[in-house]
């Protein structure tokens, strides 16, 4: 099972100097996949239990669309285990025009991590879908 969310970084979310965006905000992604992929398998938001691991590889700024993917690794009675990755897909070209912008041909990975979220038994429904 897999889930999947794109957006445009905006100028809001730049953080620091030359418009590049606070790592914090792929966690924040990964979040919302994981919250997608425990809906899909428990039909409930569950909880983020923890990071094990996470890998901040490329900077990410204004104007980068990010694409965030997670998918479910493992599971225990309650856990569920999964794996994220954050690509750059599409880049601002402001040397061309202050509108110019383009698709990678290879998507940039700017951040992969690994995390374990819960869904108490009372309240996964089995959806499993």
């Amino acid at each position: 099972m897999e889930a999947v969310i794109r957006l445009r970084m905006s100028a809001h979310d730049a953080h620091y100097g030359g418009g590049l965006v606070d790592g914090a905000k792929m966690l924040m992604l990964f979040g919302d996949v994981a919250t997608e992929l425990l809906i899909r398998r428990d039909g409930d938001e569950g909880l983020f239990r923890a990071y094990e691991k996470v890998e901040f590889l490329a900077p990410v700024y204004a104007g980068d669309y990010i694409e965030a993917v997670g998918r479910i690794v493992s599971e225990g009675r309650t856990s569920r285990k999964m794996e994220f990755e954050a690509r750059k897909v599409i880049v601002p070209r402001p040397e061309i025009s202050e509108s110019a912008c383009e698709v990678l041909s290879e998507p940039i990975v700017v951040c992969r991590a690994v995390g374990t979220c819960v869904t108490p038994m009372e309240k996964q429904r089995g959806v499993h879908a």
